[in-house]
């Protein structure tokens, strides 16, 4: 087996994976994340699963940390810069659109529907879904 080969993920860690790890080939987003080094958890509240989404100069991928302990997603263990937590239901609908508004995204912080630690490193998502 390569060293490439690497673990199925499971739950919302898989599906994020299927969304973004296509980017690895776009030529685009290598030129524009060159230089770029972050780490942004998805924590899909609902779930078993939260997805680590992992930016290292122009590559892409996701790594599934499990939801439960509660201690697997703090900051200190996991290594995030930024975090994302809200329902499966939520995430999907953001993944989902054509358009992510940054208005549609304030009104569901501002009734509490989504939760954002690091915000500056979670703008990079902005970026990340306007290829």
């Amino acid at each position: 087996m390569t060293e490439e080969k690497k673990t199925r993920l499971r739950g919302f860690a898989g599906i994020v994976s299927k969304q973004v790890e296509p980017l690895n080939e776009n030529e685009k987003f290598k030129h524009m994340f060159k230089e770029t080094e972050e780490k942004v958890l998805l924590n899909a509240k609902d779930g078993k699963w939260a997805a680590m989404l992992i930016i290292d100069k122009g590559k892409i991928y996701i790594e599934g940390i499990k939801n439960e302990p509660k201690e697997n997603l703090k900051k200190k263990n996991a290594g995030w810069n930024g975090l994302i937590s809200c329902k499966t239901d939520m995430f999907l609908e953001l993944l989902g659109s054509e358009e992510i508004s940054m208005g549609k995204v304030i009104r569901k912080i501002l009734s509490g529907k989504i939760k954002i630690r690091g915000i500056k490193h979670v703008l990079v998502l902005l970026k990340l879904f306007s290829l």
